[in-house]
């Protein structure tokens, strides 16, 4: 079989030297031109107007498309599914914290509400809580001033903040599990923000004779871990060790001679009773 390639006519030099043969055909830039076709050229005319009119299509596709009228050829940015990426990007929401207020608009009084509601019920579910502890944590939370003095005033009056009967137990708790003189409770009653005179008032209670007891009954076990050491060495240790627990110095004294009594050689360190 013969294909049509062999029966082409082949093109062969003139005596001239010029080829006068069949001429390439001209592809458009941009795509096949609609209703153009590239007839084959069997003569040196035939090869010009060819020419001619493939030129001019490339130059109409050129001109086509600089001034937007081809619009088969796409980016890969205008791709539709490109598209709806970079829209779904922009239009995602961010994530927010807890206790955020959301991003479709300003919260409203009531919604406000509820969450101090939720923020103030959860911190209290945790430990004893000050009604100033409360109130930093509610305006730490993006709250309205007014709701925030809103929530105190009804968690006061219901009773789950009471900064008495919170002073009432921590003072025994800081007395009585660790053993802090009236000195170090007044200073953690007073960072926890209680005002000044509740806490007067809860250490009015306090008796001297039991501050002095617990005084001496933690010099004693601290006394243990300075045996072997001169008097006044031992002294001044023991001195620094009560005073950091909150204890007056005229009880840390009185301590101090009871848990160190005075006896021994000089070179055998301090007899303890």
């Amino acid at each position: 079989m013969t294909s049509r390639d062999d029966d082409a006519p082949v093109s062969r030099p003139s005596d001239d030297g010029v080829d006068t043969g069949r001429l390439a055909p001209v592809t458009p830039l941009f795509g096949a031109v609609s209703g153009a076709s590239v007839p084959e050229a069997t003569t040196d005319r035939q090869a010009s107007d060819q020419t001619t009119s493939g030129s001019e299509a490339v130059l109409t596709a050129i001109s086509s498309h600089w001034a937007g009228g081809v619009t088969s050829v796409a980016s890969d940015g205008d791709h539709p599914s490109a598209r709806g990426s970079r829209a779904g990007a922009a239009g995602r929401p961010k994530a927010t914290g807890f206790d955020d207020q959301p991003d479709d608009g300003p919260e409203d009084l009531e919604a406000q509400q509820r969450r101090a509601e939720n923020v103030s019920l959860h911190a209290l579910s945790r430990r004893g809580v000050s009604s100033h502890e409360m109130e930093k944590l509610l305006l730490s939370r993006d709250l309205d001033e007014s709701v925030v003095a809103d929530e105190i005033a009804r968690l006061e009056r219901v009773g789950l903040l009471d900064d008495t009967e919170l002073a009432a137990t921590l003072i025994r708790s800081k007395q009585e599990r660790k053993g802090l003189g009236r000195g170090a409770v007044t200073s953690e009653l007073r960072a926890r923000g209680i005002d000044p005179s509740i806490i007067d008032e809860a250490l009015s209670d306090t008796d001297d004779d039991e501050e002095q007891e617990r005084a001496d009954e933690w010099a004693r076990k601290r006394a243990g871990s300075l045996r072997g050491l001169d008097r006044e060495t031992a002294e001044r240790r023991l001195n620094g060790y009560l005073m950091r627990r909150g204890y007056r110095s005229e009880v840390v004294r009185r301590a101090i001679e009871k848990a160190l009594p005075r006896g021994g050689s000089g070179r055998g360190g301090v007899r303890f009773e």
